[in-house]
């Protein structure tokens, strides 16, 4: 199959490459889309959404790949892939870095890190830049310098319609606020322009772990922790068996633990005497906090969610944790079916919170947490309906705790859950402005939000 004015390999089944090309970061979703048109650049985008739309196909957006509920696919479609889109530059002198869409977080990193620069940017560097800036954005550095979206300077956007804008503050605002937390609903972003922070490329950071039923008591130092801690300190929670990775100890893998992951976004010294608290409650299994490579703790959690396996996943947004919220979230970390599975607690507050709620898409900045039921299985696992229902049944268990959700662990949701997660008022509002740039709906392989003009033929 020919695009007109496309330089870049496009894939139909049965060609070569076709098979790998279609496979995404989670391995549960296995779709077969008619076209895949794997974009070298801007232009190969606008000629690869013209000829969808000539044809009448549906259109799936694929970056990084990593979205949980697959979204990068589609059965029967058109896949524009901006996966060969990787190019960066950075401007240390401005303190920006322009990104292509297709992206990886480690691409960046790599970078940036070069000059002593970066920008929040997830917690694990095979995640796409564009699928995590367009929910939102959260990561290690959130606290210091807000979510990824609030560094976001510019978009070079692609519409349903095949017109190229740019959206910042001073061009087309009402589509930059949207596309800062709506996801890819308004159109698809061929590159980014980032505000840049001076971050590493040494920072104090790292794990520190104690045996799971020292989880309760762990939990509890770290609410009142993060209660009194600067914004410098990024940190969360994270309970699971424990992998084998480098940083744990051989004895301990396959063991239940509760750890706190951290990273100070400021001197290494001050980080390390704000830091000794944590490590000086009661015993640590794990200590492996010190001077390190930030691109290393970019990187930590890379191996544990590896491309391929299967996932599911369940959250919600939390206030400051109570006894009573600890002690399910330890139960239902107790309960868990799978070696690979985990629940990680983001902490939020700081910089995300002072930016006003209504000032982007993104909802729910005066959360402080985000808990995430990351179910997770092996490709040939006989059962793998208990992982699901154990994330099902955790985040019920919490609903009495916490109410929202961050769009970009939204798995299976329906629609009226997409609504939820944004409020009415601000649904309304992405509504308007789908309308205005995708009354047709074409960009739906998202947490869609559905055009007001097209209600009644997109229930």
């Amino acid at each position: 199959m020919e695009i007109k004015g496309f330089l870049g390999a496009v894939l139909e089944p049965g060609d070569e490459g076709y098979k790998t090309a279609r496979q995404i970061w989670n391995g549960d979703i296995q779709r077969r889309p008619a076209v895949i048109a794997r974009c070298s650049g801007t232009a190969d985008v606008l000629a690869a959404v013209q000829f969808a739309r000539e044809r009448a196909l549906p259109v799936a957006v694929r970056g990084g790949g990593h979205a949980v509920a697959g979204h990068a696919m589609c059965d029967d479609g058109l896949v524009v892939d901006l996966s060969p889109m990787t190019g960066v530059r950075v401007d240390p002198l401005a303190g920006t870095v322009r990104a292509q869409g297709g992206c990886l977080w480690r691409h960046v990193d790599h970078e940036t890190q070069a000059f002593g620069l970066a920008v929040t940017g997830g917690i694990v560097t095979h995640t796409g830049i564009g699928g995590l800036t367009l929910g939102g954005g959260i990561g290690h550095l959130m606290r210091r310098f807000g979510l990824t979206i609030d560094n976001l300077a510019s978009c070079d956007v692609v519409t349903a319609d095949g017109e190229l804008l740019v959206a910042s503050d001073d061009e087309h605002p009402e589509l930059f606020w949207g596309l800062r937390g709506g996801g890819g609903n308004f159109g698809i972003v061929t590159s980014f322009q980032y505000r840049l922070h001076p971050v590493g490329p040494t920072v104090a950071a790292g794990l520190v772990a104690w045996p799971m039923e020292q989880a309760p008591g762990v939990l509890r130092f770290f609410r009142d922790f993060v209660a009194a801690a600067p914004d410098e300190v990024g940190i969360m929670a994270n309970l699971r068996l424990a992998p084998p990775l480098p940083v744990v100890p051989e004895e301990l893998h396959g063991k239940p633990i509760g750890a706190l992951v951290v990273c100070y976004a400021g001197p290494i010294d001050q980080g390390l005497e704000i830091l000794g608290p944590l490590r000086q409650f009661k015993t640590p299994a794990i200590d492996a906090v010190g001077p390190k490579a930030y691109v290393a703790h970019q990187a930590m959690f890379d191996a544990a969610y590896p491309h391929g396996r299967h996932y599911y996943w369940k959250a919600r947004k939390l206030p400051p944790l109570t006894d009573a919220a600890i002690d399910v979230i330890v139960d239902q970390a107790a309960a868990i079916t799978s070696p690979y599975s985990a629940i990680p607690l983001f902490t939020l507050g700081g910089a995300v919170a002072r930016v006003d709620d209504d000032a982007t898409a993104f909802t729910g900045r005066s959360a402080a947490h985000d808990i995430n039921f990351v179910a997770s299985w092996l490709p040939d696992d006989p059962d793998p309906e208990r992982h699901k229902a154990w994330a099902r049944t955790s985040w019920e268990a919490m609903r009495p705790f916490g109410h929202g959700v961050y769009v970009n662990f939204m798995s299976d949701e329906p629609a009226p859950q997409v609504r939820i997660a944004y409020g009415d008022a601000k649904y309304a509002r992405l509504a308007a402005l789908k309308s205005k740039y995708d009354p047709s709906n074409v960009l739906r392989f998202n947490q869609n939000i559905i055009p007001t003009s097209s209600a009644d033929r997109f229930p």
